[in-house]
Order: structure tokens, then C-alpha cells, then sequence
């Protein structure tokens, strides 16, 4: 895959997908989206890929959306980006393998929304995030009004979107928004062990886990209970639930092979 904003990689099972507007801070455009929407059905199609990791880089995650095209919009347009945006992250958020997140710098605005349609979210010790549309007359468009509510509680989610300021990482980590802080040049290193480990696991049990906690957080505790059960009985018939409890038995680490 090549891509003009998006830098693409794999190894052992794991793909890196690093966004790359370097001179822009890795602001979000619509070529990018575009760029994402796109990568995000290739690694969906791609079997070789168990595991994905989302970066910036080193320096920065990404500071949000293109200020400079949005200054000009009207709400036609405004609307028509953000449908884009929620177009790219949906993809994200509902790809059916690990997505993970290595966040060093600025995660602010669209950088920190996007963060958040990841399944695991870890960041460096110098990472900053910030939901800051208020200041700029607007809100955020890109999921950090719902994302954000489910993941850290509505309380937190109008506190950090109401008066826009950042956060550091430790403050991060103790309102759940990251698993895990870390110091800056262990980043790729801690994301990648990571994902190894999910590699390892049973694919078809983590799509259906994925799926579970996903659905259950869109409805109400009876419908969630449902779903799960069904799917939990649904692993039953699969050659690595079987695999699983045998090696278990046998005291001996399993060999998965996604059937």
C-alpha cells in the first residue's frame, strides 16, 4: 500500500499504519481520511495482518483537523468533512482485529477522536490530549462528544470538551483515556510487544470479543447479555476453542489457526 499522507507496514503479523503530514503536525485533511478509508479495507482484507498499530511518529500523534480548510467552510461543507471523518474512524473502530494506538505528542482534537476508535490506547510519557473546538467556536465532530462519553464517563467528557484545555499523560492514564504510559523510547517498542501477544491469540475469539463490547456499549445491559451468550455458545464450534482447552489440558501453549 502507498500512500501520500499514510506510511504502511508489516512484520510477524502486525501492521503499522503511521500518519504522515510531518510539516503539518499530521493535521487531519480530507485526503487523508480518504488515505484511511481506504487502508482500513486493504488491512481488513489482509490476512497476513492480525494485529494493527495506529502512530504518529515520534514527535506528534496528530494535532487535530486542517484549521486552514475548515476556517473557510460552510456548514455544506463542514458537514460533508465530517462525514468523511466519521466514514474512516467507523472503519477503525469496527475493523475486526486489535487496533492499537502509540500516541507520543499532541493528540488534540481529530489526533485524539481517532485515538479513541482504537481498541488500546498507550502513549508516551510527553503526550499531551485536548478535545480544544470550543476555543475555536465549534465542537468536536469526529466522535469526541459520544467516544469520549462512553469511554471516560460523561462527567469528564464535558469537563475536558466544555473548557478545552489539554491534559498530560499521567491524568490520561488515571481517567482510563490509556492503558498505559510509558517513557518515549520504549513507545513502538511497548506497542509492538503488545500486539505481539494479541497476534498470539485466537482470531476468531477476539473479533467476536470486539464485536461483544462494542454492541454492549450501544445498548441496554438485557441486549448485551443476549449477545454475549449467543457468541460465547458460537466459539464452541470452532477448531480453536477446541485447540484452547486442549492445550490447556495438556499443559502446553496452543497453536491458533483462526478456524
Amino acid at each position: 500500500m502507498e500512500f501520500k499522507t499514510l506510511l504502511f507496514e508489516k512484520d510477524a503479523g502486525i501492521g503499522i499504519l503511521t500518519l504522515n503530514r510531518p510539516k503539518q503536525l499530521n493535521a487531519i485533511n480530507g485526503e487523508m481520511l480518504t488515505e484511511l478509508s481506504n487502508a482500513m479495507d486493504n488491512i481488513a482484507a489482509d490476512d497476513e495482518v492480525k494485529v494493527l498499530i495506529i502512530t504518529g511518529g515520534e514527535k506528534v500523534f496528530a494535532a487535530g483537523g486542517d484549521i486552514a480548510f475548515m476556517s473557510g467552510a460552510d456548514s455544506l461543507t463542514a458537514e460533508s468533512f465530517i462525514a468523511l471523518c466519521h466514514q474512516a474512524f467507523d472503519k477503525v473502530a469496527n475493523l475486526e482485529k486489535p487496533v492499537i494506538a502509540a500516541i507520543a505528542g499532541m493528540a488534540l482534537g481529530g489526533g485524539c477522536e481517532l485515538s479513541l476508535c482504537c481498541d488500546i490506547r498507550i502513549c508516551s510519557e510527553n503526550a499531551t490530549f485536548a478535545q480544544p473546538e470550543i476555543n475555536l467556536g465549534i465542537i468536536p465532530g469526529a466522535g469526541g462528544t459520544q467516544r469520549l462519553a462512553r469511554l471516560i464517563g460523561p462527567g469528564w467528557c464535558k469537563y475536558l470538551t466544555m473548557l478545552g484545555d489539554p491534559i498530560d499523560a499521567d491524568t490520561a492514564l488515571r481517567l482510563g483515556l490509556v492503558a498505559k504510559v510509558v517513557p518515549p523510547d520504549q513507545l513502538m517498542t511497548e506497542a509492538k510487544k503488545i500486539a505481539a501477544k494479541l497476534a498470539a491469540k485466537p482470531p476468531g475469539a477476539l473479533r467476536v470479543l470486539k464485536k461483544a463490547i462494542n454492541y454492549g456499549m450501544n445498548v441496554d445491559l438485557a441486549s448485551g447479555l443476549a449477545f454475549e451468550q449467543k457468541v460465547f455458545a458460537l466459539l464452541f464450534s470452532t477448531q480453536d476453542q477446541k485447540e484452547g482447552m486442549k492445550a490447556f489440558m495438556e499443559k502446553r501453549k496452543p497453536v491458533y489457526k483462526g478456524r
